[in-house]
């Protein structure tokens, strides 16, 4: 699989740069995902009080955007959004996405009940703002399945799957839905063949490249801190899957981002 691709304009749909692991080096970091060709990346808050720390980030950065929302795992611990506080964030003119929300089961089972709630809050803020929604969803492909389904029935919206390596089922029930699937870094691992079957079974108009940075690095950075420049070597091996040049798989993930979070694109 290709390790240094060729410099294409390309977007990191999904990376946390308010983390720790960024503190101390980040105009660095951003550097060097624009020297990769990385332009544009979406800074992703995960719980609602570090909105502000999130937005300056975004604020101080050309080409840096953010979503915000309540991350499943922290449903339990944060206090419940609302709609009309995602609304009012939702106004901000780099706010670009609402999440990540959505269901872990894997981590944080006991909470199964208020992740659901506050799931269903998340998307009533999609449908009012006609922002998209960042999905996380790990061992819960049924239920997450069952209400984004229900919720488009009710009033339709538009959704990413974020870091996507579910099933086969609900990636068919998420592109049959209208949304797009994200592939991270994930994707490049040896042993990850399914999910790089069910990516190339996916329209490429519904794919999205992420880092999910500062975790998942791809091959061969796997098992040291990922950063947004390391969106070229997962694209690389996207490439591949779809049997393209570097060049034009860039090139499409970057028409489908833009197609998605229209507030960020060119």
């Amino acid at each position: 699989m290709s390790e240094i691709p060729p410099i294409s304009e390309i977007v990191d749909s999904h990376c946390h740069l308010d983390f720790p692991d960024f503190a101390e080096e980040l105009p660095e970091v951003i550097a060097r995902a624009r020297a990769a060709g990385v332009t544009r990346m979406v800074t992703i808050c995960t719980r609602l009080r570090s909105e502000p720390a999130v937005r300056a980030i975004a604020e101080a950065y050309d080409g840096v955007f953010y979503a915000a929302g309540t991350h499943p795992m922290s449903a339990a611990e944060e206090p419940m959004a609302t709609v009309d506080e995602l609304i009012a964030l939702a106004r901000h003119p780099k706010f670009v996405g609402l999440g990540e929300t959505g269901l872990d089961y894997h981590y944080t089972p006991d909470s199964a009940e208020v992740q659901k709630v506050s799931l269903r809050v998340h998307i009533t803020a999609a449908q009012e703002t006609g922002l998209p929604l960042i999905i996380h969803t790990r061992d819960a492909d049924a239920d997450t399945a069952a209400i984004l389904t229900a919720g488009m029935k009710e009033k339709p919206f538009s959704c990413v799957m974020h870091c996507f390596s579910s099933g086969p089922e609900l990636a068919r029930t998420a592109i049959d839905l209208g949304f797009y699937l994200s592939m991270s870094g994930i994707a490049t691992f040896p042993k990850s063949q399914e999910v790089r079957d069910i990516f190339a079974a996916a329209p490429l108009d519904r794919i999205l490249v992420e880092t999910d940075s500062p975790y998942l690095a791809p091959k061969p950075k796997r098992g040291k801190r990922n950063e947004p420049a390391y969106t070229a070597m997962t694209a690389a091996v996207g490439a591949e899957v779809f049997g393209l040049d570097y060049a034009a798989f860039a090139a499409a993930t970057s028409a489908n981002f833009d197609r998605l979070f229209t507030k960020a694109a060119r």
